[in-house]
This record gives C-alpha cells, structure tokens and sequence, in this order.
C-alpha cells in the first residue's frame, strides 16, 4: 500500500510540472462560434440592413484622398456630398480582404492567426485614471503606468495582445504622448500591440521608430508587430478627418489597422439594439472599402465596437448585459462576412475590483467568445466605463479569461473521453470512485484549468492559511512584477538610439537599465 500510494504521488508530481504547450487544457484562438444571438433569418436581414446604409445613407465629411480614391473603387458622391457604396464595391472590398491575417508579435511565439471563429483576448481603452484598490483611490493616468501594465500583460498567459490601456496625462504635447504611448507599450511587452494616433505626422514620426526596432523598414514590413487602432468615423455615418489621414498612412506604411466604429446605443446609434449592430457593421464595412481602394487586401480588422447608453442618465454602460449581447451579435455577423473582426467587451461600470466588477468582465467576455469574436477588447483591468484602469485587476481578469477560453474550447467527445472502458473498471471492479485512476490523473492538467489566484480551498484549509483574498494575492503579484520583470527583447544599443533620435519621457531607470 505504502508503495502504492508512492507512485500515486509521483505520477501527480509529473502531472504538477509545466505542460508542453500543445498539451495545455485551453489555447490561444480556440474556436468560437457556439453562441448565436441572432437566428438565420435575423441574419439575413441585418445583413440586407447593413447594405442598404451603405448605399443609400452613405458617409458624410470623407477628406478629398477618401473621396478621390473610393470613387475610383466605385463609390458614389451624391449633390449632399455624402459618399455612398454600392453593394457590389462593398462585396468587391470583402472578396479581396485578408481573411487570414496574423497579428504579430516582436517574439514569433507571440504569433496570431486571426480567421473564422478563433478567439484572442486583448486589453483595450483609454482610461485618464488609475484605480487604487488598496486605498480605494484614483488618480491621473501616467506614462509609468502604460510601461507598467505592458509588462503585467507580458506575464499574462491569457491575455494575448496588448492594446493601450490608458492615456499619457503627465506629457502635455501631442506628438510626445502619441510616440512615448507606443515606446511604453512596445518596450513593455514582445506581444502585438495596438495604438493610436492623433495626427498623421505623429504616426509618419513613429514608423521610424518602429523600423529602428525592427531592423529597417524591410523587417518592419515583413512583421509589424503594431496595430493602429483606429476611429475613422463619428456615428452616425459621419468620417473622422485627421483619423482618415492617419488611417492612409498607416495602409501605406504597411501597418494593421483596426477599423473602429464605436457609435453608442441610444445617442449616437440607434436605440434598438439589432440596429446599432446594422450601423456599426455599415461603418466598418464603409472603412474597409476605404482600406481595399488605397491597397487591396491590406491587414485589417473590422472593429464593431458599439456601446451602450443608460437610457435613465445617457451615461455610457460598460458593464450591462446589453454590452454583451451587442458584442455577441457583432462577432456573429463577423463569421457571417468571414472577416478578421474584433469587439469590446469586459470592462465594468464599477470603480474598483469588486463583486460587480468580477460578474460584469466575465460575463460579458464569456458570451462574446462564445459567439466567435475574434479579439475581444477591453476584457482586463477597465473600470468605470473606461474611464479608469487597474493594473491589479489584469491579473485577476488573467484568471477569468482563462475560463471563459476553457468554455469556448467545448467538450471534445472521442472514445477516450466517453470513457465507457474506464466507468466499467470503477464499476465492476468495485472501486467506487475515479480518483486514483490512470485517466484522472493524466487529464488533470489538459483537460482542467485551475486559476492563479481564486479560491478553491475548504473553509477549513482557508482558515488556516490565514483567509487569503484573491484581490491581496494579486496586489502582492503586481508588487512583484513591478519589482522584476523588465522585458530585454528591445537591446540597450536599440534604445539609446532611440533616444537619441525621439524625445522618449521615461528614464532607463524607470525601465530597469
């Protein structure tokens, strides 16, 4: 018995040990697509929606390059001066997009395959405070804190794409804050990144940057590994001018961007809900003829990010369910189209990580990846509708977007998981249980997922171990991060040069060199 037992504990000393990463019980870009918030005939007719938007309401305030290039694609400008698409340029956008795009990252193992229904989880937004959970604070956003949640998200195995967090509120000039916000993020993580800009020539600055980090303009090219995030339209149906530029610049400079529409239910998108997902799909669309007519198949992804509105206050709800199933409805009509699509979803209208917050990420996350949405923005760290960040809560949302992947991944059923050799040892050998079988334990790690920092103890052992906190441990996890992980992938002779060329705001101190 005694040797028996032994054995036992050493077969689960070999299953405690890290995984391969193909035997991991969940992947990045598991399949989605199971939740269907719209039925076919819905479908079919947001679908007829969409095109009737295009080409009868059309855009307004498209710059002379828009106006010029599209109408060249064979867009219409009507005496209103909106430019209108007709359903075959929309169609003929579609067809020759890039259905098979990789996001990618500085370090190749950072890798994404966006397509179909695969599902990536990313941070998103741009929060102007930093929430406090220890003494229940906030305050403004830094530079600092943009470095420091990149790093936090580099360690984070759940979190596959870094988008800007927050906004830089201790440098005051444009062009400064749109360069150091891609520096922080690039110098904070190997994984892609996405960012924004506010003026063309900001973005032209920070291309050279970019080709500076990854070797020259060649390398850049072959794999850039930052996406710009992009709002070229102001709902409803009207185009963002300095945005279009930047977007122009982007395409021609070989960067992936993200087409965001993000009209808000009930003020600047139609109050019903199947509507605002019509309007938000038409946006997107209508940039992605934009995209296709400077540089046919350039990597884009269609960003339906609408919001929701509290009808009683006007007051944007991150957090509410409709968020939710708007997100869920966009990514359906994402597979409907077969284009790279993302969405946002997961942040929370509470101020702080707490039950709300919790039950408002994850849910909210979990039906937008069951659904198929194929980068879901904004799924860690956001409070009060975006307008704040906590870096502690990106390690505790590590935790639920891990198992809301675990739900995406689904049950695979085979002869070996039916188990019907394994029910019939324990049943007719008397055994009684399945805990010490060979099954259990070879499938306690790649079919189970277990989180870092929620609690599965007894009330018991809890007790013992002196009433652990999920919030606490990930407080002290962040302290310990902060203090110790500063990624190296960028060399020191890379970044003195840029600094000597860029006005970079951190010091190498503040990035441990």
């Amino acid at each position: 018995m005694a040797r028996r037992g032994g054995g036992r504990r050493s077969k689960l000393a070999v299953r405690s040990a890290p995984l391969e990463e193909n035997q991991k019980p969940i992947q990045a870009g598991e399949m989605g697509g199971q939740f269907k918030p719209f039925t076919e005939n819905d479908v079919t007719d947001v679908i007829q929606n969409i095109y009737r938007i295009l080409e009868e309401i059309g855009f307004s305030q498209a710059t002379p390059h828009c106006v010029e290039t599209c109408l060249a694609y064979g867009a219409k400008l009507g005496d209103d001066g909106r430019l209108r698409m007709p359903r075959e340029i929309v169609d003929r956008a579609i067809t020759e997009s890039e259905r098979n795009l990789i996001l990618f990252g500085q370090d190749p193992k950072h890798d994404l395959h966006i397509s179909g229904s695969r599902v990536y989880f990313a941070t998103g937004g741009a929060a102007v405070m930093i929430a406090n959970p220890e003494d229940k604070s906030y305050r403004d956003s830094t530079a600092q804190d943009l470095y420091n949640m990149a790093r936090i998200v580099d360690t984070c195995e759940n979190i596959h794409l870094f988008q800007r967090t927050c906004v830089l509120r201790d440098i005051e000039d444009n062009y400064a804050m749109d360069l150091n916000t891609t520096y922080n993020s690039v110098m904070g993580t190997s994984k892609h990144v996405g960012a924004s800009w506010t003026d063309k020539d900001h973005l032209e600055k920070t291309l050279k940057m970019l080709h500076m980090i990854a070797g020259s303009e060649e390398q850049w090219r072959e794999r850039p590994f930052v996406s710009q995030s992009n709002c070229f339209v102001v709902p409803p149906m009207k185009f963002a001018e300095e945005s279009l530029e930047c977007l122009r610049i982007a395409v021609e400079g070989g960067m992936p961007v993200l087409l965001l529409s993000a009209g808000q239910a009930g003020a600047t998108a139609p109050p019903c809900l199947a509507g605002t997902v019509s309007q938000a799909w038409a946006e997107c669309l209508g940039g992605l003829v934009y995209v296709n007519a400077i540089k046919p198949g350039a990597p884009a992804i269609l960003g339906t990010w609408p919001f929701v509105s509290d009808l009683r206050t006007g007051a944007m709800s991150g957090g509410s369910p409709e968020q939710g199933i708007l997100s869920a409805a966009c990514a359906q009509i994402g597979i409907y189209f077969d284009l790279p699509m993302g969405t946002g979803a997961g942040m929370s209208d509470s101020k702080l990580p707490d039950f709300q917050g919790g039950a408002e990420h994850a849910s909210n996350v979990a039906v937008s990846a069951l659904a198929g949405a194929n980068i879901i923005y904004e799924s860690a760290g956001m409070y009060a509708s975006l307008l704040s960040a906590c870096p502690e809560s990106i390690l505790l949302d590590n935790d639920s977007l891990g198992a809301c992947m675990r739900m995406v991944k689904g049950l695979p059923v085979n002869k070996k998981t039916l188990g019907f050799d394994v029910i019939k040892d324990v049943c007719l050998n008397s055994k009684g249980h399945y805990l010490g079988s060979d099954q259990t334990l070879d499938v306690m790690q790649s079919e189970y997922i277990y989180p870092e920092f929620y609690n599965r103890l007894s009330p018991g052992e809890w007790l013992d171990a002196g009433k652990p906190e999920a919030l606490k441990l990930a407080v002290d996890k962040t302290k310990e991060i902060l203090s110790n992980h500063f990624p190296k992938h960028i060399s020191d002779e890379i970044d003195d040069e840029i600094r000597k060329t860029f006005p970079i705001h951190l010091k190498k101190s503040d990035i441990g060199r």
